[in-house]
Parts: structure tokens; C-alpha cells; sequence
């Protein structure tokens, strides 16, 4: 196929995905621009001269609820009926469908039972996993939510080592003698010292501080965020979590809990300026006067999610800023509207905070997540 008749096969699949998605919404479903999106994709595969295929990949890429799929059968119905020119049969297609996962389940038959007198037979293979890590977290339904926490779960947020005051036996040779396995060794050689031993210097991982942000603003992603957060505090040792808003609040013990629907509730009750407004400068003064400058921040790597949108004073915030990177390991700032095209940090706080910060990433969608995992054991 030329790049030419692929350039009007994708023109094509758009323009029908789009008005096949406007039915739909006529007559009650909820169809997300990432669902028509991956419904292109779709069509770009199977093509758009057999109604079949193009049937089965509209409802496998478009319908989520099976309790709608009746709504949906009458909308493809009336859909192929104003294609007058297609000259396709209006029925759906009667053929049983084997459906099966990604995830190694079994294969489960969809469309009836698979007799000697059934039609074709079509297996579709379907990953929601590879679907959730993309989509943005300000258009995950509750129960999309309920399966991003599932995979939150396996996340583990690796660490990077400091060297510590506390000394260790070291099997090479280095600038620290061991004088006391020394002359213990030398002991029992007839006290000659012929072997020497040494010490090197331990490692711990470096402290781990989540500054989240829950202001009215990020409230499309405060939950997810507040939800990755106890996936860490959890799953790894030295993690501290606040959250941020017209004040500082620690959620280190609410988000203690292994079970993540009592942790997000204790922490939503131990918040009280939930969905309020943003103080950026004066939250993150307050870190710093009762926990970061005292020792908290001191070799860590700081984590603030936030969009950056503040009420108050930016010249606060740069100083606050810098003061905590004087003392801080890393700091990385995760912006869920990073994504967003065309979008630019002209907001104040953002455009304050930035010169001191190490890293600005994404953070709107689960793989963005994942290579904050890969920043903070970079």
C-alpha cells in the first residue's frame, strides 16, 4: 500500500470513528477522545471494506460496560444505515467470539456457545493493563481508578545509596584499617600481624519526601497521586509523605496502612484543606522550618507533585525553593499538565520553582509514574 492510500485510509477511519462516536453519545454512552483515538488505530488494522471486523472493533476499542451493549448494537445499526452507499447488511452479525486476555487468563466465550452449528468464530485478544498506563488520570472512570491501584501496587520505587558515618568489614583492601580483627588475627599467627584487615564505609538509601499537591486545582489527580503515594510509603523503607495546599499536612502514619481504601480515607480526614486553595511558598517554608533544614531533607531526594498554579507570593516560593536545594539530594517536580500540547510553565509558581529543580517531568498517567520510578533510582 502506498503512503498515499494509507494517508486516505487513516483520513477515512477518522472521520467514521468520529461520527460513529457522536451516535453513540446520542444515545447515552460515555465515549472518551482516548477511546475514539484507540478506535482509529483500530480501523487502520482491519480496515473498513467487511462490516464484521469493523463491528467487532468498535465494541472491543468503544464499550466498557457490558450492560450497554444493547444501547450500543442499535447505534452501529442506525450508523451503517446512513452509510447507504456501503451497501452492507443492517443486522449485527451473528458469531461467537472467544475473548481472552493479555494476563494469561482463560479464553471465555462471549457471543453463546460454540456448537457445530455457530458461525465463525472470532478470538479477540484485549490488555486493559496496556490501556490503563496511558490514560490520563483526570478521565479514569472509579472502577479504571480501582485497577490503577491494583497496579500502583507493583510499582516499587527503587533507591539510590549515601555513605553513612557507620563502618563496615570490608573483604578488600582500603584507606581503613581494622586494627582490632587485625591484632585478633595476629593472635593466633604468633603475634605477627601477616594479615591485615580493613573497613570500608557503609551505605543506606537516601531518604525519600512526597510533597503532594491537593489543592482545587489537582483535584482530577490528587486521589491517583494520593494513591502512589501510599504504594511507596508502603513499599519502600525511608519515605516520608505531606500533603500541600493552603497548608502542610504529614500523612506518613495514615498512609502506613496496607489497606489503600483505609489509608486514603485516613488521610483525606487528617487533611482539612482538601480541593482548597494553594499556598506553594508558605507549605513548603513550613517543610523546611519543622522538618527539612532540621535534618528530614538533608541527602534526599524531594518529590513535589503539583501543577504549579499558586495564590501566593512567588518570590516566597523561589526562596523556599532554593533553600530546600541547598540541602536536598535530588529535587524532581511532577506536573500533571506537562503532557498537555503546546503547554508551557508560565504559571507563576511554576515558573519560580523551576530554575531549582533538577528534574520536571510527567505525571498525569501510570507510565508517566514509571519513569518517575526510573528518576528517582536514576
Amino acid at each position: 500500500m502506498s503512503d498515499e492510500s494509507e494517508e486516505v485510509l487513516c483520513n477515512g477511519s477518522a472521520e467514521i470513528a468520529v461520527a460513529f462516536c457522536r451516535i453513540l453519545r446520542g444515545a447515552g454512552l460515555e465515549v472518551p477522545i482516548s477511546k475514539v483515538t484507540t478506535f482509529v488505530e483500530a480501523l487502520g488494522r482491519v480496515g473498513l471494506e467487511e462490516k464484521l471486523p469493523v463491528y467487532w472493533a468498535a465494541r472491543c476499542t468503544l464499550l466498557s460496560n457490558p450492560g450497554e451493549v444493547d444501547a450500543f448494537n442499535r447505534a452501529f445499526e442506525v450508523f451503517w444505515e446512513r452509510k447507504a452507499l456501503s451497501r452492507l447488511e443492517i443486522a449485527v452479525p451473528s458469531v461467537s467470539v472467544s475473548l481472552a486476555t493479555d494476563a494469561g487468563e482463560d479464553d471465555s466465550e462471549i457471543n453463546g456457545d460454540n456448537d457445530g452449528n455457530a458461525g465463525p468464530i472470532i478470538q479477540l485478544r484485549y490488555s486493559p493493563v496496556e490501556t490503563l498506563r496511558e490514560k490520563d488520570f483526570a478521565e479514569c472512570t472509579a472502577a479504571e481508578l480501582n485497577e490503577l491501584r491494583k497496579l500502583m501496587g507493583s510499582l516499587r520505587l527503587g533507591s539510590t545509596t549515601r555513605a553513612s558515618r557507620r563502618r563496615v568489614r570490608s573483604k578488600h583492601q582500603t584507606q581503613i584499617p581494622d586494627m582490632r580483627r587485625t591484632i585478633r588475627r595476629a593472635v593466633s599467627l604468633g603475634g605477627e600481624p601477616i594479615e591485615r584487615k580493613f573497613l570500608r564505609r557503609d551505605r543506606r538509601p537516601r531518604r525519600l519526601i512526597l510533597l503532594v499537591d491537593v489543592s482545587g486545582s489537582m483535584e482530577p489527580y490528587a486521589r491517583a497521586l494520593i494513591r502512589f503515594a501510599h504504594a511507596t510509603v508502603v513499599g519502600r523503607t525511608r519515605v516520608e509523605a505531606f500533603a500541600i495546599g493552603t497548608r502542610l499536612t504529614r500523612v506518613t502514619r495514615e498512609l502506613s496502612s496496607l489497606d489503600p481504601d483505609a489509608a486514603l480515607d485516613a488521610a483525606s480526614d487528617a487533611v482539612s484543606d482538601w480541593s482548597g486553595g494553594t499556598r506553594l511558598g508558605s507549605t513548603i517554608r513550613d517543610f523546611n522550618d519543622q522538618w527539612g533544614i532540621r535534618g528530614m531533607a538533608r541527602g534526599a531526594i524531594v518529590v513535589i507533585l503539583s501543577d504549579g498554579w499558586d495564590r501566593g507570593d512567588p518570590q516566597i516560593l523561589s526562596e523556599q525553593m532554593e533553600r530546600l536545594h541547598r540541602v536536598s539530594f535530588r529535587q524532581i517536580w511532577v506536573n500533571p499538565l506537562k503532557h498537555t500540547p503546546g503547554y508551557a510553565p508560565l504559571a507563576k509558581g511554576m515558573a519560580a520553582a523551576l530554575p531549582h529543580t533538577d528534574q520536571f517531568i510527567e505525571g498525569h498517567s501510570f507510565e508517566s509514574l514509571e519513569r518517575l520510578a526510573e528518576a528517582v533510582t536514576a
